[in-house]
């Protein structure tokens, strides 16, 4: 079975730098897509930033050129890079990993950023 564990959220003034990071323990194969959403309140969770095990990414329009997402495949690990945030940033972001052999999709806690005005 596999488990996100995240860290890295917290409180930040308007401008400022997060990096979260996220590692999955257990057994992952083959292809898989590794990634971060938000939640903020009221409103439904998004895609933020992900990265599949080929490299590949897709960021949402709302983060390009602010932040970035990279991932180290040996130690199943997925980090978020966040400058320049805005008070829209804040949410809480759940790290998501996706596989396809077998067909799951797992989900982490959830850590809160707050981006303060």
């Amino acid at each position: 079975q596999v488990q996100l564990v995240e860290s890295g959220g917290g409180l930040v003034q308007a401008g400022g730098s997060l990096r979260l990071s996220c590692a999955a323990s257990g057994s992952i194969f083959g292809f898989n897509v590794m990634g971060w959403y938000r939640q903020a309140p009221g409103k439904q969770r998004e895609l933020v930033a992900v990265v599949a095990s080929s490299g590949a990414t897709n960021d949402a329009d709302s983060v390009k050129g602010r932040f970035t997402i990279s991932r180290d495949n040996a130690k199943n690990t997925v980090h978020l890079q966040m400058n320049s945030l805005k008070p829209e940033d804040t949410a809480v972001y759940y790290c998501n990993l996706k596989t396809w052999a077998p067909v799951r999709d797992y989900w982490g806690k959830g850590t809160l950023v707050t981006v303060s005005s």
